[in-house]
């Protein structure tokens, strides 16, 4: 029996500020169905993209689930962290964010050569976020054979700036209002 998911996400008007509408995803969270759902579709999307040998995914949502995918996939899982937050050597790319600059970064020896990657977050909107982890994988010499998300925010336009990595988002959003 299939879990309706985007019943699971509440909005959040007007929050971080005026005007915008914040997806959470703590309803889904709390579902222990609603998560297995989840990370079972988000699994299967990444199986079906051929061998996987790590979920890479951003702090700190992405986390979340992240990991889970990676363990129904039987791959390592790679956490990209806020700057100065890993022990040991790093790469970092930047992203702009609507109020400024950010940064993820990743510890060098995190993937080999020709591994093969699933990037992973909760939330897909300007695709910043998601272009800078497949920076950080294409830097190591990795290999992103998709971008899996919870939910999009179709009309930002996030889809767009992951080209030409194929996207899949399990709930869509095609409006700010819907």
């Amino acid at each position: 029996m299939s879990v309706e998911l985007r019943s699971r996400i509440r909005e959040i008007p007007d929050y971080p500020k005026p005007g915008i509408v914040f997806r959470d995803i703590t309803p889904l969270l709390l579902d222990s169905a609603a998560v297995s759902e989840a990370v079972r579709r988000i699994a299967a999307y990444g199986a079906g993209r051929g061998g996987i040998d790590f979920v890479v995914a951003a702090e700190a949502r992405g986390f979340i689930l992240g990991g889970a995918v990676a363990r129904e996939l039987s791959a390592g899982f790679v956490p990209a962290r806020k700057p100065g937050k890993l022990p040991a050597r790093t790469i970092s790319a930047e992203y702009i964010l609507e109020y400024g600059v950010d940064a993820l970064e990743m510890h060098a020896d995190a993937l080999a050569h020709g591994a093969r990657v699933l990037v992973h977050d909760d939330l897909l909107a300007t695709g910043g976020t998601a272009r800078a982890l497949c920076d950080l994988v294409q830097q190591l010499g990795g290999v992103v054979v998709g971008c899996a998300f919870l939910a999009e925010l179709s009309f930002l336009g996030g889809r767009e700036r992951l080209a030409p990595y194929d996207v899949h988002a399990l709930v869509q959003y095609a409006s700010e209002a819907e």
